[in-house]
């Protein structure tokens, strides 16, 4: 490849001040090589000749389309049918401050052309990137719920403030800039469930939202590069909030006696059996309301986590466990099987009055109707529950964490601990519960030094 010097206006086509590039072919038979020119308007300017495509007439108004953009069915701008051609097309661009600039991105994008590595810049904005091209690619592909939570970030976030962005123009500044304004400026959240004038005063974004916001971007743009449609992911030169940042805040739990008192004021209540449930294994509220009585063996004092029951706005559905190691066989004390012992006869009562038998298939926890329990109603309830008995209202999820923590601090291997509540690897268990590891390091170090002092 080789740039040529300033060519005269006899026979080129081109107007004075500008260059012309020619690339050699590689097979050398007779095929037309790659070719570009550079001119200056009000900056340098390139042109690069991609050869002949495929593109969409429409003889009616005579416009084009060209197909590696998109086929279409119709002209957009009269509705007229559209015909099949090819034409010769060619890729500008602008702004380069000097001459030398323009010759050398020339260069490359020739010999990018020639190797097969150039992607051409269809017309492709942030927006219809991720609303017409990545979400329904990976729908198939991702759990509900993942799904549902990438498109809440592509509604509420992307969109809004990138989505008219040109998806080449990108970068790790503005996506900084982005970062900057989510965990600074006011925002109010709408919910499906909540009307206008109840919802959440606007806050500006924790530093652990903006980063699951970032991990739905960088994603989504590494999709962008292996699809062929941007040359690099600019969300790996960006710098969202540390993840110490979001990981630092310490859990909120229960005391021993706290609920030791929660569980006593609530022995006679329908959920006894899933609040005692949650907090001597640990499992997940969708885990826990998922359980079918094929999956518990109260001989043996195990259950088996095969499916979960999770809310997709707000209708239940039906999932798998969150990793891989979610798919677990946790074991149960002596007096959690008594009290699922009892939950199991009751429920069996509650069907013969229904006039049918207890299904291996049926639910643990159900509603007095018999309908399976609704996660949201579960929270509801457990809430309502803290109240009553005059403790510190926590989320239900948080009994997870009060069981962690008390298995913790007992001196259960971190491992062990991990294993019981699913975790896709220990680390997550020690960067989650942190707190409890500087208690556990002192008994260590006490107990070396006896070892070694004789003490």
């Amino acid at each position: 490849m080789r740039l040529a010097k300033p060519l005269n206006l006899s026979g080129n086509g081109l107007p004075p001040g500008s260059f012309k590039a020619t690339g050699e072919t590689i097979s050398g038979r007779n095929e037309a090589p790659m070719r570009g020119h550079i001119r200056k308007r009000a900056t340098w300017q390139i042109t690069v000749d991609l050869g002949m495509q495929p593109l969409q007439r429409c003889p009616a108004c005579r416009k084009r389309y060209w197909t590696r953009d998109g086929r279409l069915t119709r002209c957009p701008k009269c509705g007229g049918l559209l015909e099949e051609d090819l034409a010769r097309r060619q890729e500008f661009h602008s702004g380069f401050a000097t001459k030398k600039e323009a010759e050398t991105e020339l260069a490359k994008l020739l010999g990018a052309i020639a190797g097969g590595t150039h992607i051409q810049a269809p017309r492709l904005a942030v927006k219809d990137f991720l609303t017409d091209h990545w979400l329904p690619a990976i729908r198939p592909t991702i759990r509900p719920t993942t799904f549902l939570s990438y498109q809440g970030h592509v509604e509420n976030y992307l969109v809004p403030e990138l989505g008219l962005t040109p998806l080449k123009e990108l970068s790790p500044a503005q996506l900084n800039a982005f970062y900057r304004r989510l965990l600074t400026e006011p925002r109010r959240k709408w919910t499906t469930r909540c009307p206008k004038k109840l919802a959440r005063p606007a806050t500006p974004l924790a530093p652990a939202t903006v980063r699951r916001i970032h991990a739905t971007l960088h994603r989504a743009l590494r999709d962008a590069v292996r699809w062929n449609l941007a040359p690099r992911n600019p969300a790996d030169g960006a710098d969202p909030p540390r993840a110490a940042g979001c990981t630092g805040a310490r859990v909120k739990t229960w005391s021993r006696p706290e609920l030791q008192r929660f569980l006593a004021s609530e022995r006679l209540s329908r959920l006894y059996p899933l609040w005692v449930l949650l907090l001597t294994t640990g499992l997940r509220r969708g885990e826990a309301l998922g359980l079918r009585w094929q999956d518990v063996d109260l001989l043996a004092g195990t259950i088996a986590i095969r499916q979960t029951r999770v809310q997709l706005n707000y209708q239940t559905v039906i999932s798998t466990p969150k990793t891989q190691k979610g798919k677990r066989l946790v074991a149960l004390d002596g007096g959690t099987c008594a009290v699922l012992s009892r939950l199991k006869e009751r429920a069996q009562d509650e069907c013969r009055r229904q006039g049918r038998s207890l299904e291996p298939g049926d639910v643990l926890f159900t509603t007095q109707t018999g309908a399976p329990l609704h996660p949201d109603r579960a929270r509801l309830l457990f809430q309502r529950a803290a109240k009553q008995a005059g403790l510190p209202v926590i989320r239900l999820h948080d009994l997870r964490h009060t069981h962690a923590t008390l298995a913790l601090a007992a001196g259960i291997h971190p491992k062990i601990v991990s294993e019981r509540l699913g975790h896709a690897n220990i680390g997550i268990t020690l960067d989650t519960y942190s707190h409890c590891l500087p208690a556990l390091s002192e008994e260590a170090a006490c107990r070396v030094a006896a070892l070694v002092l004789g003490e």
